[in-house]
């Protein structure tokens, strides 16, 4: 029987390369239905449709910054089941980064410019919280997890009632984050001290603030 081929580290910064273009400039497609499926599309007003295409750009970066973040976790994970749990919810990230960019179109609307650094940095932070060890790699799952599901409350507050669409999208995308994380909690996570959890926080304002309208 062949002894499978080691795979070479040049393979695996090409595979690492190959995600990104792909996530931040392909259109990487979605393993699930979209959630909106039939549901109607309801004629908006400029200003509603606006805010709403806003608030998906926001969501469709924060999917952007899963991806890099989950990539970057998983490079460096020490213990193959915390990588494949890293993956795997990574997949269904995927599915999200598909889902918002459908409902950008439908919106006549595009994805955030300063994608790439959204990406980079969000890479950088991942391996780095990897480097800390699996439990904290985990843990970092969770805060990241919770933290999203909070702002995809607000989004669901804040949408124009009208939009079923886009309702339908994060009330699915929320359960999926709320699932990853108690999956975190499961495998081990620790619990991030602070200041770390408030810097996150503060960080993801930033990211929100900019692209709701870039």
């Amino acid at each position: 029987m062949a002894t499978p081929r080691l795979k070479h580290p040049l393979d695996h910064v090409l595979d690492q390369a190959q995600r990104a273009l792909e996530t931040v400039f392909g259109s990487p497609p979605a393993a699930r239905g979209n959630p909106a499926g039939d549901t109607p599309e309801v004629a908006l007003d400029a200003a509603e449709r606006r805010h709403a295409a806003g608030l998906m750009r926001i969501n469709h970066v924060g999917e952007v910054c899963a991806q890099a973040l989950y990539e970057g976790q998983a490079a460096v994970a020490r213990d193959p089941a915390t990588r494949d749990h890293l993956l795997e919810a990574a997949q269904e990230e995927t599915d999200h980064l598909a889902w918002c960019a459908d409902r950008l179109r439908e919106l006549d609307s595009r994805p955030s410019l300063l994608n790439p650094v959204w990406y980079a940095g969000s890479y950088a932070i991942g391996a780095l919280a990897g480097l800390r060890g699996d439990g904290w790699n985990l843990g970092f799952v969770v805060e990241t997890e919770r933290q999203v599901e909070a702002h995809l409350d607000e989004h669901l507050q804040t949408l124009p009632e009208a939009d079923l669409r886009s309702r339908a999208i994060l009330t699915t995308m929320k359960a999926d984050e709320a699932r990853h994380a108690d999956n975190a909690e499961a495998a081990g996570a620790r619990i991030l001290p602070q200041p770390i959890p408030s810097v996150m926080a503060a960080a993801s304002k930033l990211m929100k603030t900019v692209a709701y309208r870039l």
